[in-house]
């Protein structure tokens, strides 16, 4: 009776600890969840959920991921809304199943202490927490990768038939989810089919071969059953996948492998906000999952014992090994690897447990007692990382998502019917007009992936001639506009104003119109090398809130080493600074030292009269400084730092 009531004691705390965990995944991605404005593909994700489920596989075939997570979606927010908690919360919720899956698949093939250990790993991990806090598919595959093995696990280990045959069409049908979830599902699916040949080698090798043999062709046959089921499932959207994939242009630098590997450890370890690499203790763990303890020596157990080892270190080693094979590593492709991340908090536990069961034969207790101690400091060790790792995804701006929110806000701040907003590339559109409510006009450009630059130029340039100001929204150009050819467009035919980084988004304002005096020349030597040649400024007479434009021309003697900025200053009568514009020449798009000598260089800016200035005469000021110490500038003949070009009239409004 004392056993039995012990048993039923520690299963109770087991549970209790698990609910624990549960609770702490449940909180880490519901904390803070609907704080952060969606970003560019959130907005993919927001209208494709408004879709019909046919749309949403129409427009899915013309982008690079398949349709089921936006179905899912699509379904969810017609339950909980379409504010930024609702999108995200479907991702929550996998995100929470994908931690109580990893305890059901550490249990089943290590007993329910390693299951529970590798789960509270994936509940703080930052790498699974962002993504289970996005209105994306990745916490789903990282579920459906989960929800695989599980049953992988119960197909390959469970000795009763019926059993298998429950878990066969069960396996099929979340394999076939999560290929309609994410074209890295792959991975998953051959780590588990070299796991069950693997399975079969041992099976084949086992002494109970011959009483085996006609269960194991059985359970063969049901496994390629199954496969053939998953691949019929997908088959209708086999030839758009394989478009896709083929056919999908690869944006961004790759760096040497090493580089690459300590990244991927380190956000499987620790999450996104850990650094790369793995500490001592992380590969200590991993070292020790590969000992087999000393209960698993006999015969008949060493097989299966070592072989359910090998399931999560295949996972990782066989996800990590195709997406570098296939020259996949990006920091935006990481979020491929999250089903990884699963099987490598398994891998870890798993020496945790060896570990803390190893057995020494000196009796003397703080040496019989070392391996536990070791086992227990290692594992605080490791939470208390992953705990440290959390305030910062939460509140450092490093790890904040682009903020289309705030974008939208400052355009809305000061636009005007007569505006224009530039988004380059027209995926923004989605995300942009879930916040834009206003009346000026919006044009994605370029349009798509086949217009030549020659159009966007064209189209650009009409923008500027029908508008006083331009906003232009920024991101991903080198994907959309490799060429710069938007920004080259404003920069040399618009008067950039300002510009401002919303996480990876740029928000740049030009103002518009030629309506410009003839020229006024000067010759007139910044430094050694560079000269302003003649410049032009209109209006020089203006109200709060107007525009002065200029266009500045420069030539250099000869080819320049060093970055200088220009600085546009207005001045009140006291010589107090009220306004300034600093950039590199041409909207940043020509810095000095790609001028050739003798070139001429056209370049324009814009400043913004503030609003509260009071009706008066303001001094208009140029110059040079130093791009890497402002407080150097380029000094004229009269040894002054400056050049005042005209005298400004604020007139009453």
């Amino acid at each position: 009776m004392t056993r039995i009531a012990a048993s039923d004691t520690g299963r109770a705390a087991l549970w209790v600890l698990i609910v624990a965990v549960l609770l702490l995944a449940a909180a880490t991605r519901w904390h803070m969840i609907g704080e952060q404005s969606l970003w560019n593909d959130e907005g993919t994700s927001y209208v494709q959920a408004t879709r019909s489920l046919g749309a949403i596989a129409d427009n899915a075939a013309r982008d690079i991921h398949p349709p089921g997570y936006y179905w899912m979606l699509a379904g969810w927010v017609r339950l909980v809304g379409t504010s930024e908690l609702g999108l995200r919360s479907l991702s929550a919720l996998a995100g929470v199943l994908s931690v109580a899956l990893t305890f059901a698949l550490g249990r089943r093939l290590f007993g329910a202490a390693v299951g529970g250990l590798a789960a509270g790993f994936v509940a703080l991990n930052t790498f699974s927490i962002t993504y289970g806090q996005e209105a994306r598919m990745y916490a789903l595959l990282a579920m459906w990768g989960a929800a695989s093995m599980w049953l992988f696990a119960v197909f390959a280990l469970s000795a009763n038939q019926q059993t298998r045959r429950r878990a066969a069409p069960a396996l099929a049908l979340v394999n076939a989810a999560g290929l309609y979830t994410h074209y890295a599902f792959p991975f998953v699916m051959l780590a588990q089919g070299i796991a069950f040949l693997v399975y079969a080698a041992l099976k084949i090798t086992a002494p109970t071969i011959r009483r085996d043999m006609a269960d194991w062709k059985r359970q063969t046959a049901l496994y390629v059953a199954l496969n053939a089921l998953t691949l019929a499932l997908f088959a209708p959207w086999l030839s758009t996948a394989l478009a896709q994939i083929t056919t999908w242009p690869t944006t961004g630098d790759a760096i040497p492998a090493s580089e690459a590997l300590a990244v991927i450890l380190g956000y499987m370890a620790f999450g996104i906000t850990s650094g790369p690499g793995v500490t001592i203790a992380v590969a200590f763990f991993l070292l020790f999952a590969l000992v087999q303890a000393r209960d698993e020596t006999d015969a008949e157990a060493r097989p299966r014992a070592g072989w359910r080892v090998l399931v999560p270190v295949l996972w990782v080693a066989v996800s990590v090994g195709l997406f570098m094979a296939l020259d996949l590593f990006r920091e935006a492709n990481l979020k491929f690897l999250l089903p990884a991340q699963i099987g490598f908090a398994l891998w870890m536990a798993r020496g945790v447990a060896v570990l803390w069961h190893i057995r020494t034969r000196d009796d003397h207790a703080l040496i019989r007692h070392t391996p536990k101690i070791a086992a227990l400091l290692g594992t605080a060790y490791l939470f208390v990382t992953l705990g440290a790792g959390l305030s910062p995804l939460y509140h450092d701006p490093a790890y904040q998502r682009d903020d289309y929110r705030a974008i939208v806000a400052d355009i809305e701040s000061n636009l005007h019917r007569d505006d224009a907003i530039i988004l380059n590339g027209a995926g923004q559109a989605e995300v942009f007009g879930y916040y834009y409510t206003g009346a000026a006009e919006v044009y994605p450009l370029p349009e798509g992936f086949s217009i030549g630059d020659e159009d966007t130029a064209a189209q650009t340039r009409a923008i500027i001639a029908r508008h006083r100001m331009i906003y232009a929204v920024l991101w991903g150009t080198d994907e959309r506009d490799p060429r710069r050819v938007v920004e080259t467009t404003l920069g040399t035919l618009a008067y950039p104003v300002d510009s401002r980084w919303f996480g990876d988004v740029r928000l740049a304002r030009y103002a518009a119109g030629d309506d410009m005096p003839p020229a006024t020349a000067l010759d007139l030597r910044f430094g050694d090398s560079i000269t302003l040649i003649d410049y032009t400024l209109s209006p020089v007479t203006v109200r709060a809130g107007d525009a002065v434009r200029l266009r500045l021309t420069w030539q250099a003697e000869t080819a320049l080493d060093g970055r200088y900025k220009v600085f546009v200053q207005l001045l009140n009568p006291d010589g107090v600074l009220v306004a300034q514009r600093d950039s590199e020449p041409v909207g940043d798009l020509r810095p000095t030292f790609t001028w050739a000598a003798g070139e001429r260089i056209s370049d324009r800016h814009a400043l913004i009269i503030p609003n509260d200035l009071p009706p008066t005469h303001y001094s208009l000021i140029i110059g040079l400084y130093n791009a890497d110490n402002p407080s150097m500038r380029l000094i004229l003949a009269d040894g002054r730092d400056y050049f005042l070009l005209e005298t400004i009239t604020i007139a009453e409004s």
